[in-house]
Formats: C-alpha cells, structure tokens, sequence
C-alpha cells in the first residue's frame, strides 16, 4: 500500500538516499570477515569501487546543496 508523498520532505529524498548508499557499504564492511563475502560481493575492496563509490558521494552533496525538485 501506498501513501501520498509529503511535498514538504521532499528535500529529504537525496539525504536518505545518500544515507543508504553510506550504510550499504558499512553493512558490507562489517560483515567482510564472513567467508560468503568477499565471494559475493568481489567487488568491495577494488579500487575501482570506492572510487565510483566517492563519486556517488560527492555527487550526492551537489544533488543535496540544490533545490528540490518538484
């Protein structure tokens, strides 16, 4: 079930969702030390992954320093 979307939070869209890319991660993180991990998500500890990973965050910050769309 749905609910209308408040317009007045509309300018919480971007935090929460750079909040979820951040504890996406840390959940990962904490977890790395069991063996299905670093199977299932090879990924992790690539070079490559964090630093897509710092751009997505900094993309965020721009995205969070405009307005909301409406």
């Amino acid at each position: 079930q749905f609910h209308d979307f408040n317009p007045a939070e509309r300018h919480l869209a971007e935090a929460l969702r750079t909040l979820r890319l951040i504890h996406y991660a840390a959940w990962i993180a904490q977890r790395w030390h069991d063996p299905a991990f670093p199977h299932a998500f090879s990924w992790f500890d690539s070079p490559r992954y964090w630093q897509d990973h710092i751009l997505n965050l900094r993309e965020q910050i721009a995205l969070m320093d405009e307005p909301p769309l409406v």
